[in-house]
């Protein structure tokens, strides 16, 4: 990665940037896998503590007046309706001298139509024998409630087409009246009223005909939908399967969990803003990142001798980088604070061969100070003892830049530092914060040590010209004056290994 110098236009950053977003999602699969584990447990649970109470269920085959074969299911919608009435649900518990509320009832079963003209209805009860009658009396009280609107239907418009007969029955009676009174007058206005009359009464005739035939015809199909409404398939239980229903709820907490963990995820890692890949760290910081480190060298023997081996590496290039220079050096830790005081033992025990070191231990905890010392350790002393040393010993300070650090005691660790830092921990403003820090402390930042790496990371995390604005203070001799008078740090790359937490090849 090149950052370019002061003045030069930068690709604008990405709303969203989805690589970084992957990464920091793999890196909480245990807050998702905890999550659908918790789904997969509940719902399984929930089978087990809350099983599924008997059912029965049957089919009723429902025949009506209005059905067409272009029907979209309206019928049969009003038909289900209809199931979940009070008057049904009353008909069905007189039927089985129950004293159950109908409001009550209508709660434990269902309706669900199949076709147009197949409704399936399914019920539960405390039994499976109560589950079956109470099936079979709503079955009953439904197709006898259909038979009996379709018999009042019928019933209806037939009384209208007899009552319409009726009244044209009268209006020929009238007009028979009038024929057999004669005409009252003579000529041709005469003639002319009696052919009105007798065309009168043959189209009162013919219409009360008709409607004496519409009312029989009425009736004549009310037998044939009473019987097509019938019970197709008779109460039965339905079949139940503790395992099956298990294995089901925890299939869909699986997944409900899954869906929930990985939106928290996502959503928490876009708000805590917690740069993870070496580049963005690198970027934060204005500093390159020289090596990377596994949080914890658990797992295989194999694996723990490849973080030996880093380990050692590191040492050694962090003693390249500090021999020489008189100025004191420091380690400063972020969300690492075991990992850095590790590093500070090793680099000490390291340049004891070239001389008297001495530790001076500015970490907020105990991990320097209260530990148990072994033949061979560096000494090492609280920050605030560090003025009664000779002088002739080299110092390596190890210090935090977490939250609550206070900022001027920086420099009496050391002039120049290597920053630790743990991967994810720190957010974007807090990395700049720390930057601007050691920038206004004259703290010159020979690198960054990278713990917790993401081991899919293939981001560049080296910063080959540094802005003036990533310049971390330190002596003349690290700054030299370029043509256009802008300041650019030179930096000489360290060599050490990257050891992923993985079983892939170091590189």
């Amino acid at each position: 990665m090149t950052a370019g110098a002061p003045g030069e236009p930068s690709a604008a950053a990405p709303l969203l940037d989805v690589r970084s977003l992957v990464v920091a999602v793999r890196r909480r699969r245990r807050l998702w896998s905890s999550a659908a584990l918790l789904g997969l447990l509940g719902g399984g649970a929930v089978a087990v503590v809350l099983p599924q109470p008997p059912t029965a269920t049957t089919k009723v085959l429902v025949a009506r007046q209005e059905d067409q074969p272009n029907d979209p299911g309206t019928l049969i919608r009003t038909d289900v309706a209809l199931l979940g009435t009070t008057r049904i649900a009353d008909a069905a518990l007189r039927s089985l001298g129950s004293g159950e509320r109908p409001e009550d009832f209508i709660r434990e079963y269902e309706g669900v139509g199949l076709t147009n003209n197949v409704l399936q209805i399914q019920v539960t009860g405390g039994s499976e024998a109560e589950a079956v009658a109470r099936a079979r009396a709503l079955a009953d009280a439904f197709v006898a409630d259909h038979v009996r609107r379709i018999r009042e239907a019928a019933d209806a418009e037939a009384r209208t087409l007899l009552d319409q007969r009726d009244r044209l029955r009268g209006d020929l009676a009238e007009v028979n009246k009038a024929i057999g009174e004669g005409p009252s007058g003579d000529g041709s206005k005469a003639s002319a009223d009696t052919e009105s009359l007798f065309s009168r009464r043959a189209e009162l005739t013919s219409q009360i005909a008709d409607f004496g035939q519409r009312a029989a015809e009425a009736r004549i199909g009310t037998p044939r939908l009473v019987a097509g409404t019938q019970i197709v398939d008779a109460p039965r239980m339905v079949p139940y399967s503790l395992p099956r229903v298990a294995a089901t709820d925890g299939a869909i907490g699986l997944a409900l969990g899954l869906v929930v963990g990985l939106a928290v995820s996502s959503v928490g890692s876009v708000v805590a803003d917690r740069p993870i890949l070496r580049g963005e760290i690198a970027a934060n910081l204005g500093a390159s990142v020289v090596a990377e480190l596994p949080r914890r060298p658990g797992g295989l023997l194999r694996r723990r001798r490849r973080v030996r081996a880093a380990r050692e590496r590191l040492t050694a290039s962090l003693v390249r980088a500090v021999r020489g220079p008189s100025e004191p050096v420091s380690l400063l830790e972020l969300g690492c604070a075991r990992g850095a005081s590790v590093i500070a033992l090793d680099l000490a025990r390291a340049l004891a061969a070239e001389g008297p070191v001495v530790v001076v231990d500015g970490l907020p905890g105990p991990w320097l100070a209260e530990r148990r010392a072994e033949p061979g350790d560096p000494v090492v002393v609280r920050g605030d003892q560090a003025g009664a040393d000779s002088g002739r010993e080299r110092r390596l300070g190890v210090g935090s830049v977490a939250p609550g650090t206070a900022w001027t005691d920086l420099r009496y660790l050391g002039t120049r530092t290597v920053l630790v830092v743990r991967a994810g921990h720190g957010s974007a403003a807090w990395l700049h914060t720390v930057a601007r820090q050691l920038a206004e402390q004259h703290i010159a930042v020979i690198g960054v040590v990278l713990i917790d790496p993401d081991p899919r990371d293939r981001t560049d995390g080296t910063l080959w010209d540094g802005p003036e604005t990533a310049r971390r203070g330190g002596s003349e001799g690290h700054a030299r004056q370029n043509g256009t008078g802008r300041q650019r740090t030179e930096r000489l790359p360290l060599w050490a290994a990257r050891v992923p937490d993985s079983d892939q090849e170091a590189r």
